[in-house]
C-alpha cells in the first residue's frame, strides 16, 4: 500500500524499531506541517493509507473529496480532527484504538519539568549563563510544602497529583464530581470549590480533555484569583484557557508565572506568540507525549491497523459502515 505519514517534524518515525512493520510497503513521511487543503491534497492524491499523529492536521470532508484513492486513515485515541461522516460517505476506514490506556507517563514527566524549571528559572538562568551572566535572575522556590493544585483528576491528573506528593507536597483537587471520587479514595483533599482551587495553589496544574464544555473553561477571574507568586501550568490544551486571558493575567502579575506545552495554533514559528514575548513565561514545543517509546507504541498500533485492513481485516474501526462502501483493501 502506500502509506503517507504527516507531520513527524522531528523525523522521528523511521526510526522507531516498528517502522520495520512497514518495510514492504511505499511510505513517504512529510516532516513539516500544513493544513491547507490545496497543499494537502498534492501530497496526499496518491496515498491509500493515512497516518496521522495525533490531532496536528485535520481532516475534513473538503480534503477527503479530493482523495479518490484514500482507504484507510490509522491513528490511535480520539478522533476529533477527523470527519467520520465524510470517511464513512467515501468509504474510507478509520481505524483508531481508544480502548482504555495507561496515563501519558510522558506528558506528567514533562508537567513536572516544567514546574520545577518555572519555579527555579531554569531556562532563563541557563541561557544567561552561556551570555555570561551569574545568577541573573530574581532567585526562585521550591516545592515542598506548597500546594499543588489538580484541576481534572483524570489519568494524567493522578500521576502529576502523584509526584507532588512525592516533592512533599499538599495536593488540592478540583473537577468533574467522578473525578472527585477518585482524589478522595486516592487520599488527596478536594478544594471547595474552583474558585478556592485558583485562591490557594502554589501550582496549579491543568488536566482537562478540550471539549465544548471546558473550552474557555480557565477565566480571566479565575486566574486574577491566583496568587503573585502562583504558577499556572498548561500540558493539556491551550483552549482550556478564554484567547489572551492568561497573556492578559500575567502582566497583572497574576499569577505570577506560567509553562505552557499547548498553544491555539501549532506549530509555533517566529515566536509569533505573545507568552514568548514573556521572562515570566517557560513554553516548550508541545513535547508532552513526543516521547521516544510512546511514539513507539503509538506507531506500533498504527502499523498494525494499516498491516490488518491489508490482510483483509481490519482492526479497531470507528465506522464500520465505510466497510461496506469499498473494498477493504486493494492490489498495489
Amino acid at each position: 500500500m502506500k502509506i503517507t505519514i504527516l507531520d513527524d517534524w522531528q523525523d522521528t518515525i523511521r526510526t522507531l524499531p516498528c517502522f520495520t512493520k512497514v518495510a514492504g510497503h511505499d511510505v513517504t513521511i512529510w516532516n513539516d506541517h500544513t493544513k491547507d487543503v490545496d497543499t494537502l491534497a498534492a501530497r496526499l492524491k496518491d496515498t491509500e493509507a493515512l497516518t496521522l499523529l495525533r490531532e496536528r492536521t485535520p481532516i475534513r470532508a473538503a480534503l477527503l473529496e479530493r482523495l479518490d484513492r484514500l482507504r484507510l486513515i490509522s491513528q490511535v485515541s480520539v478522533y476529533p480532527h477527523i470527519d467520520v461522516e465524510a470517511c464513512t460517505r467515501r468509504g474510507v476506514v478509520v481505524s483508531s484504538l481508544t480502548a482504555a490506556a495507561g496515563p501519558s507517563y510522558a506528558t506528567a514527566e514533562l508537567t513536572w519539568g516544567l514546574v520545577i524549571g518555572a519555579l527555579r528559572r531554569i531556562p532563563q538562568e541557563a541561557a544567561a549563563l552561556r551570555a555570561g551572566k551569574w545568577q541573573a535572575y530574581p532567585i526562585g522556590t521550591g516545592v515542598r510544602g506548597k500546594t499543588l493544585g489538580i484541576y481534572g483528576y483524570g489519568r494524567i491528573g493522578a500521576v502529576v497529583a502523584g509526584y507532588g506528593a512525592a516533592f512533599g507536597m499538599r495536593i488540592l483537587v478540583w473537577g468533574r464530581p467522578t473525578t472527585l471520587d477518585k482524589a478522595r479514595a486516592d487520599g488527596h483533599p478536594v478544594a471547595a470549590s474552583k474558585e478556592a482551587l485558583f485562591e490557594e495553589s502554589d501550582v496549579l496544574s491543568l488536566h482537562l480533555r478540550l471539549v465544548d464544555g471546558t473550552r474557555g473553561i480557565v477565566t480571566a477571574a479565575d486566574l486574577a484569583r491566583m496568587k503573585p507568586t502562583a504558577l499556572l501550568v498548561n500540558t493539556s490544551r491551550a483552549g482550556l484557557v478564554a484567547p489572551g486571558a492568561l497573556e492578559a493575567a500575567l502582566r497583572a502579575g497574576r499569577p505570577g508565572l506560567a509553562a505552557v506545552d499547548v498553544f491555539e495554533e501549532e506549530p509555533v514559528l517566529g515566536a509569533r506568540h505573545p507568552l514568548l514575548a514573556l521572562d515570566s513565561v517557560v513554553a516548550t514545543p508541545h513535547l508532552g507525549y513526543v516521547e521516544r517509546d510512546g511514539l513507539q507504541n503509538m506507531f506500533s498500533t498504527i502499523f498494525e491497523q494499516i498491516l490488518a485492513y491489508a490482510a483483509g481485516s481490519p482492526i479497531n474501526v470507528v465506522n464500520p459502515d465505510a466497510l461496506a462502501r469499498r473494498p477493504v483493501s486493494r492490489p498495489a
